[in-house]
């Protein structure tokens, strides 16, 4: 798996911090982005999130290009709909020779992964066999949710706050858990105020809403 943090909003606590001072303030935003220190902006942003206030994290946007993953996880990943994505397409791409994505309970059992390498080889020769039969976008149908897809995904960060929630939690399926944390990390870098606050309930908040399925972690609410 390899994720990029490739774009993202220029300064993008101050821009938070400027938006939410706005709604209390009869100065222009000119004059409240010059005006605003280090200090009160961390304050003003840790104010907010305390809150529960997350509007002014609609604001900024960070873009991500992710590779080396499954269509397993890009179709877990396109259900958090506010969001913007462009994946590789399987209609226009040639997939002679795919790339495919290995689970690591498969991986770790000899007998397991050589089977499913087997089935993984019958599906490439019965998809490149179908092509010169067939038009592409109709093979396809014989591609297994184990290829492995680019795209570039946009999300602002009240979305990102969401998505983080709910990924990062142990109970996610172990490839979308990994990006989760990926991503996390990359915004960190470039907006450690700000999603310091962001992961699941049990780091957020000292516990845990998944009920009888929690891991442990945190006691339940």
């Amino acid at each position: 798996m390899k994720v990029e943090l490739i774009s993202f909003t220029p300064e993008p606590e101050k821009l938070v911090a400027t938006a939410a001072r706005l709604c209390y303030s009869s100065r222009g935003v000119s004059e409240i982005l010059a005006d605003m220190d280090p200090e009160e902006m961390k304050k003003l942003i840790n104010l907010l999130l305390s809150m529960g206030h997350e509007s002014p994290l609609e604001h900024i946007t960070f873009t991500f290009a992710i590779e080396g993953v499954s269509r397993v996880l890009s179709h877990q990943l396109v259900r958090h709909r506010i969001a913007s994505y462009s994946q590789k397409s399987q209609r226009y791409v040639d997939e002679g020779n795919f790339s495919y994505i290995v689970p690591p309970s498969i991986s770790g059992k000899e007998k397991a992964l050589n089977r499913y390498h087997e089935c993984m080889a019958t599906l490439q020769k019965a998809y490149d066999e179908l092509c010169e039969l067939v038009p592409r976008e109709d093979a396809r149908y014989l591609l297994p949710n184990a290829c492995e897809t680019k795209l570039v995904c946009t999300f602002n960060a009240r979305s990102l706050f969401n998505f983080f929630s709910l990924r990062c939690c142990n109970r996610a399926q172990w490839e979308i858990r990994g990006l989760a944390l990926e991503m996390r990390a990359k915004v960190r870098e470039v907006a450690p105020i700000i999603f310091n606050h962001a992961g699941p309930s049990c780091e957020t908040e000292g516990v845990c809403h998944e009920g009888s399925y929690s891991c442990g972690r945190a006691p339940n609410n």
